[in-house]
């Protein structure tokens, strides 16, 4: 409890200039109360008519904004007093006031306060002046927000407008990846038609074509994969993800042959076993791999490690091919996202790749990170939980 001596000192403190006698009819007038920590005094939005002086302890004074943030104000101490404004406006309360220790407080009543404010002078300039203060502090706080709110509407429209110029760039490049292996097949079927080839260079020219071919229904079925992915649930079993990821592998050989790049896989010993959908992992992993060789245009290898690391497992994936600028990393999961030029390096694709693999893995409830440097290569990581 606060002995009375110091019940007025502390009055006097909040309502400068304020006699005695008066400070004492406060005091008779008031109820002394003490609450424990995170005791809520007054709730925002409630009609409450009770005004507090805080004679010991600490309040926190919060406040809700957009509905959704709650934001802290400012700590009340002995000596500060709140609850006046929704008694001066008959209205809810505008903020809410929680104890942060054990805390003694004056609750004065609604019709009690209101005598004070016509009887003394000092109460009512003392109210005016922590009115006034508050519809300031009120007034910087709304302007703020506004700024805030200016800035994510900025920010909005242009993020809008940058992806606006990827759907754009992504449409351009889609039609001329789909017209490069159109217009070489188209021009190898008018040279067999002539019927100018034999043997060793018809078969050469027919291989051609079907390469050609195979790259559209590829270009095709990841865009169509892209678009559905969403609505794709992975038909989950017992995986063996060792012979998934060398499936993977395997499937890439020639196409890194033929690009002078050597993959080697290094998988660890009695890997557990894990549910996961094979087919759509392998897709994953086949798209990190063709691009890991893609951008390894002056050959080299490509290392694809697979161990357990505590709860998971880790796929890794090192090329040292071109690497990616650090500025271009946070985006080469968008879908939209393209890297057609890397130093004097000219890259066809379309960008899909990696945008299907973190939707893949993000299915698995697993995370893909990657570490790269300019000249130095890159290095992609997958987390599976176990």
């Amino acid at each position: 409890m606060v002995d009375k001596q110091t019940l007025k000192n502390i009055i006097q403190t909040a309502f400068p200039g304020l006699a005695s006698e008066d400070a004492d009819q406060m005091i008779n007038a008031g109820r002394t109360k003490t609450f424990p920590p995170k005791t809520a005094l007054c709730i925002e939005g409630a009609y409450e008519s009770t005004f507090y002086i805080v004679l010991k302890g600490q309040v926190a004074v919060t406040k809700n904004f957009n509905d959704q943030e709650e934001r802290f104000l400012k700590h009340l101490n002995p000596g500060d007093f709140f609850g006046e404004m929704a008694i001066i406006h008959d209205a809810p309360r505008a903020a809410t006031v929680t104890t942060v220790t054990e805390t003694t407080v004056m609750e004065i009543s609604k019709e009690t306060f209101t005598n004070f404010l016509e009887s003394f002078n000092t109460v009512s300039i003392a109210v005016i002046r922590e009115v006034s203060r508050r519809l300031r502090e009120n007034d910087e706080m709304a302007i703020e927000d506004l700024r805030v709110k200016a800035k994510e509407v900025a920010d909005a429209y242009q993020k809008l407008a940058e992806q606006d110029l990827a759907r754009r760039e992504f449409l351009t490049t889609i039609a001329h990846e789909f017209r490069t292996p159109l217009m070489a097949a188209t021009g190898y079927l008018q040279i067999i038609r002539t019927g100018m080839l034999k043997g060793e260079g018809l078969q050469s020219a027919i291989e051609t074509v079907e390469r050609n071919m195979k790259e559209i229904i590829t270009l095709t079925n990841n865009i169509l994969f892209l678009q559905e992915l969403d609505l794709i649930l992975p038909e989950f079993r017992e995986t063996d993800l060792g012979t998934v990821i060398a499936s993977a592998v395997e499937s890439q050989r020639n196409h890194a042959k033929r690009n002078r790049v050597g993959i080697s896989l290094k998988i660890a010993p009695d890997l557990p076993i894990i549910s996961a959908d094979p087919p759509s992992l392998e897709r994953a992993f086949v798209a990190i791999l063709e691009n890991a060789i893609k951008f390894s245009p002056n050959g080299g290898d490509v290392i694809v490690t697979v161990k357990q690391t505590e709860d998971f497992i880790q796929i890794i994936f090192r090329d040292f091919g071109v690497g990616i600028e650090e500025k271009d990393l946070p985006y080469i999961f968008d879908r939209f996202y393209h890297q057609e030029k890397i130093g004097n390096q000219l890259f066809r694709g379309i960008g899909l790749g990696l945008s299907i693999t973190k939707e893949i893995i993000k299915q698995h409830k697993g995370n893909i990170t990657v570490t790269s440097q300019p000249d130095d290569g890159s290095q992609f990581v997958i987390k599976l939980p176990i």
